[in-house]
């Protein structure tokens, strides 16, 4: 980085805390007891992400008699479900591009269960009063090189022709009309695909609904192992054990109880800034009026949005993945990304100099090969998982839930029969493969976002095998 950038971004992140905004707050609830000695119910679910709270919430609306026990490994929202950037989206396939080029015969059905599941959020979110600043303003897809604005007027047109309304394409005023940024060249406005949310207050708010509909919640208690027990199944916790008849896994990159799936999925760091609150004259020289949610389309792209309290929330670009796929706390902060980011959010919004960073975390996202989740039974149906959701989860994990139920019903359904619920990603491979394919994928990348978007012949050929690596 050059001294320059350093003398303006560096002194921005003096006070930023290290942890993430949404959980550094006052309406954080109380730890819960952990499971201490043995519990028998119908349905055990192992995870207090989004996950397994819609999970267990949804198994009650479904039946009010079946008793549900979710344990956690921490606290509920803790992880990836508290660390998020808080883009709530409709789409269950990592964006309409990635869903039509690997099911193209179902697309139309995807998006419908997509607009679906995020009506049946928000109606959540309201029946349930739970207050996590919902705001369904939608997201720009934003172009800051002429090869980014030439793919999106192309997509536009594809998305005509595909029969796909509500998205508008934004020229370069039309545009800097509703977010105004020198680096903005045009964008396409989903605007109602995509609701913005306090990701963490979602998580608290889904705990209390859980609560309140009789399930049983036990945090600080990880599930150790998995194993047949009668007609039923088994998790041994620290202190004792769960017996249930059927179980649902929602740990998402934390390892599955189901050995076979732990290929499937890699650990990619992610990181975040959150600003101080703007100021009435900061936010009016930036206009933003509409709130919507944005991201630029580079291949190492940024997300960035409003706060209730009018902070921006900046974050992406380096997707990080740790040899070895390790998880640790140590990898939540990482001043050299930090910088980086701050320095690109002074030349995003040059108007902003002087603003400072109250916060700057960062977390692990749950990613597998085709961007999108992937679903499964084990142990003769009696347990299902749902895994690999790449940084869209907040949304589609609704989605996910609504599948393990339906799979370990036995029953076929309108989403048990997807290609996408019946198909799995391709692994990813041992080491020391896994971490040089994704490291020649990282520099390809960043190469194609420096020369025009052009991709070399690694990435064709990893776009031809229906291989990714995302964030």
């Amino acid at each position: 980085m050059a001294p320059a950038a350093m003398r303006t971004a560096a002194p921005s992140l003096s006070g930023a805390k290290p942890v993430s905004y949404w959980l550094d707050d006052p309406a954080r609830p109380d730890a819960l007891d952990a499971l201490t000695g043995d519990e028998q119910t119908d349905l055990l679910v192992v995870g207090g992400g989004y996950s397994g709270l819609w999970t267990a919430l949804i198994a009650k609306e479904r039946d009010p008699e079946r008793d549900v026990v979710l344990i956690e490994g921490h606290e509920v929202g803790w992880a990836a479900s508290g660390r998020n950037g808080g883009f709530c989206a409709a789409s269950l396939t990592h964006g309409l591009a990635n869903g039509v080029e690997r099911w193209p015969d179902e697309i139309r059905k995807l998006e419908e269960l997509g607009e679906r599941n995020l009506d049946a959020i928000e109606a959540a979110v309201a029946r349930y009063g739970i207050d996590c600043e919902f705001e369904r303003t939608g997201e720009i897809d934003v172009a800051t090189e002429p090869h980014q604005l030439e793919e999106l007027r192309e997509w536009h047109e594809e998305i005509t022709r595909l029969g796909i309304t509500g998205v508008d394409f934004l020229d370069r005023d039309a545009l800097r009309a509703e977010v105004d940024s020198p680096t903005f060249l045009g964008g396409l406005w989903d605007r109602r695909g995509v609701a913005m949310l306090h990701p963490a207050k979602l998580a608290w708010g889904l705990k209390r609904a859980c609560r309140e509909l009789g399930v049983r919640i036990y945090e600080h208690t990880r599930g150790l192992d998995l194993v047949r027990s009668g007609e039923g199944m088994a998790v041994r916790t620290p202190y004792g054990r769960v017996f249930a008849r059927r179980v649902a896994l929602g740990t998402n990159i934390f390892p599955s109880l189901v050995k076979r799936v732990r290929p499937y999925t890699v650990p990619v760091y992610d990181y975040a800034l959150m600003t101080e609150p703007l100021t009435p004259e900061q936010l009016e020289s930036i206009g933003w009026k509409g709130r919507q949610g944005l991201g630029d389309s580079a291949n190492q792209f940024h997300y960035f949005r409003l706060s209730a309290d009018n902070r921006i929330l900046w974050g992406g670009y380096d997707a990080i993945y740790p040899y070895g796929g390790r998880l640790s706390a140590d990898l939540d902060q990482r001043p050299e990304t930090f910088l980086k980011l701050a320095e690109q959010f002074f030349t995003c919004f040059p108007q902003l100099s002087g603003l400072n960073f109250s916060h700057a975390w960062g977390g692990a996202i749950d990613t597998c090969s085709r961007f999108t989740a992937f679903f499964g039974t084990a142990h003769q149906g009696r347990v299902a998982y749902a895994a690999g959701f790449t940084g869209l989860g907040v949304g589609s994990t609704r989605f996910g839930a609504d599948v393990m139920l339906d799979l370990l019903s036995g029953e076929e359904t309108e989403r048990t029969r997807l290609e996408m619920v019946r198909s799995k990603p391709m692994p990813f491979p041992p080491e020391p493969f896994a971490w040089a394919g994704i490291e020649i994928t990282k520099r390809s990348l960043a190469r194609a976002d420096s020369n025009g978007g052009h991709r070399n012949l690694w990435l064709k050929a990893m776009d031809k095998l229906g291989l990714g690596f995302d964030s």
